[in-house]
């Protein structure tokens, strides 16, 4: 298979990639709204292990279920895949959204990007502080550091709408409460979400569908640098700050070859290079459908993208082999 002359990543694993995602969002989906968290994440988790082993990469998971000591399997440094391709970069959420699983609400995936090795941020599982907005837009329209009001002022006039008009999506948890307080006193409207930040700011990317401009507010690292994957792809600005708020952070990080602890990341930084990202709904939600299980078939409903392409695919899948899964 031919490869582009920017790129070690070879075309066939775009598609390779979404096998990997249907598997772990046809194992989680099947414990959907059964009310256990752990067990719809183990499963994922397995599924994905699996069908990585099966890809002809050297592969490194940079951002996974965790560091070492609290992960058995896709923790952050473990090897996947074959050994016999390109040395690659992982990260992975094999089930984006447990909670939103074990309660059947929308937008939980099964969600993973890869690139060449050293092009995705290495850090420890810490919060990260975020803030994106899709693509249109002039250069440093919205910045991390400026109030919540200015950002909100300064979208709304490049939109060309009223502040009324602009919609900013957050997780609804309590260290929010300030920064929902400040929004809504701008006249913006705010979309609260439970779990699931990686649609979250990918919801950015298309305002008209669904009603998202902006994404603000503190989620996890690991969620963080998925979604930068994907805006690398689609288009869109996003910042990211790691919250590095102990000595223990800090030195974590450190052994991860973060030196400056309150760098502020932009997205080319945390995801550099030729980007592949795939998701595949586990139960319906904005951006894709959820599995579905019939007498003699599951669908599945995927998209897969390319940063060095710009390429974005809609797979909707018909599995008759059940036995794959």
């Amino acid at each position: 298979m031919a490869k582009t002359a920017s790129s070690g990543l070879d075309r066939i694993l775009t598609l390779e990639l979404v096998r990997v995602t249907e598997r772990a969002a046809v194992a989680a989906a099947r414990l959907r709204g059964r009310g256990d968290e752990k067990a719809a994440d183990q499963v994922a988790v397995d599924a994905m292990r699996s069908e990585l082993n099966r890809l002809p990469i050297a592969g490194t998971v940079v951002i996974g279920e965790g560091e070492r000591d609290e992960a058995p399997m896709l923790y952050i440094g473990e090897e996947v895949g074959t050994g016999d391709g390109p040395g690659v970069d992982i990260a992975l959420d094999p089930l984006e959204g447990t909670t939103i699983c074990a309660k059947n609400l929308p937008n939980s995936l099964a969600v993973i990007a890869i690139a060449e090795k050293g092009s995705l941020l290495y850090a420890p599982d810490v919060y990260m502080d975020k803030l994106a907005i899709g693509p249109g837009y002039p250069k440093g329209v919205v910045d991390i550091d400026a109030p919540a009001v200015e950002n909100i002022e300064n979208l709304a006039k490049a939109k060309g709408v009223p502040v009324s008009e602009i919609t900013a999506c957050i997780l609804d948890r309590p260290r929010h409460a300030r920064l929902i307080e400040a929004v809504r006193a701008t006249g913006a409207s705010i979309r609260l979400i439970g779990d699931g930040d990686v649609a979250g700011v990918i919801h950015t990317t298309d305002p008209d569908e669904t009603g998202i401009d902006i994404y603000l507010g503190t989620g996890g690292a690991p969620e963080g640098v998925l979604a930068a994957a994907a805006l690398r792809c689609i288009g869109g600005q996003m910042q990211g700050r790691l919250q590095l708020n102990t000595d223990d952070k800090v030195a974590r990080a450190a052994k991860m070859g973060i030196a400056d602890p309150n760098k502020v990341y932009a997205m080319e930084e945390m995801a550099r290079g030729d980007v592949l990202f795939a998701a595949t709904g586990v139960t319906d939600g904005n951006m894709l459908a959820g599995v579905k299980f019939g007498r003699d078939s599951i669908q599945t409903h995927t998209i897969v993208m390319r940063s060095s392409s710009g390429t974005v695919r809609e797979i909707k899948a018909r599995h008759q082999d059940l036995d794959k899964f």
